[in-house]
């Protein structure tokens, strides 16, 4: 049946992971579970599928790992030659064949260790799209906004939080794109008069993010200029760490509060759809929030996790809806004035105005 007209109808689903407890947990245990996720998904006629950020492992970030084939047993391989090696490795080749057996897209976070073409190389914390159709991966992410800090805080019973130790910063920037085959009648360059009259009716325009990311306004209206209608994100975000003041249950609802605010404040103001996917429960390294969610692009959670387990968000969206806030409060064209923001794309850290005399 197809959707009314103006309607651009799309189910989606943000797959919750509950924990991968150890470094040592094989990495057939959580493919399984991924793959479980994608058969359910499929039974509510799912389209796409988000998984968490680092989906394949334990948040290594969390422990303290000497050696660096231990550390490169986390990562994928990947090159100039075969950017998307994980869509055939070992390690993601099932989950990647069962999606395009069932006509699932997939965005998934994993991390990747990037040769270049003179054989320098670098480690990045990564997510990528999989489209069911063209049953390739067609875009990447690298993380840009790395939490924690390089060297292990050394006080006993701490978490750890050392992205900066185990990756660099991402070189893609945010580069939105369009995810073919999921909106039915979607309009074609061929058939476009205009871009004027184009706008809000191709394929979806999609942008990705990694956990961090969703916290600075800056990444999200990177893609809202692009005309993003779907954002995606995969977290993994910790719940307690005891070195911090506050209770275990204060810190984590504080936590989810902070998670909430981002990704609703970013679609409001974007004018977009959000879909968020965390890794939840108790890892040996200490434990990670829930929250897994669907955010609409007036701001409102249409639906969130209500376990720590693994567990399927779902939601029948319609694109469309976010033609209002981009046709009024935030038509760019006619609001922004970037002559004042100068300061936004010159200046790192904090410039407080002279002291007063």
């Amino acid at each position: 049946m197809s959707a009314p007209s103006g309607q651009r109808l799309l189910t989606v689903a943000a797959a919750q992971l509950g924990p991968i407890t150890s470094l040592d947990t094989p990495r057939s245990e959580p493919l399984a579970r991924m793959i479980k996720l994608c058969e359910d998904a499929a039974e509510k006629n799912v389209r796409l599928v988000v998984f968490p950020e680092l989906a394949f492992t334990t948040f290594f970030p969390g422990y303290i790992i000497e050696k660096q084939e231990d550390v490169d047993k986390f990562f994928e391989p990947a090159s100039p030659e075969d950017p998307y090696a994980i869509v055939h490795s070992p390690n993601g080749k099932p989950l990647f064949d069962k999606a395009a057996e069932l006509g699932i897209d997939i965005y998934v976070g994993f991390g990747e260790r990037w040769t270049d073409e003179h054989g320098k190389v670098t480690y990045y914390n990564t997510a990528l799209y999989y489209s069911a159709s063209q049953r390739r991966a067609i875009a990447k992410y690298r993380k840009v906004h790395l939490p924690g800090r390089h060297e292990p805080d050394t006080r006993p019973g701490v978490t750890q939080q050392l992205e900066k130790r185990f990756f660099s910063v991402g070189d893609l920037g945010f580069q939105a794109f369009r995810a073919p085959d999921l909106v039915q009648g979607a309009l074609k360059s061929k058939d476009a008069t205009s871009a004027d009259t184009a706008q809000g009716k191709g394929d979806p325009i999609v942008g990705m993010l990694l956990c961090n990311d969703r916290r600075w306004a800056e990444a999200w209206r990177s893609y809202g200029l692009q005309g993003v209608e779907l954002v995606l994100e995969g977290y993994n975000t910790t719940a307690f760490a005891p070195q911090y003041p506050g209770s275990n249950e204060w810190q984590k609802q504080e936590a989810l509060f902070h998670h909430h605010l981002s990704n609703q404040s970013g679609s409001y103001t974007n004018a977009c759809f959000s879909v968020h996917a965390g890794k939840a429960g108790k890892e040996d390294h200490g434990s990670l929030i829930a929250g897994s969610s669907i955010v609409d692009p007036n701001g409102h959670i249409i639906a969130e996790s209500k376990t720590e387990d693994d567990e399927l968000v779902c939601a029948t969206i319609d694109l469309a809806e976010c033609r209002k806030g981009k046709e009024r409060v935030f038509a760019f064209d006619k609001h922004r004035r970037p002559e004042h923001y100068e300061t936004l794309v010159s200046q790192v850290g904090v410039q407080e105005p002279p002291l007063l005399d």
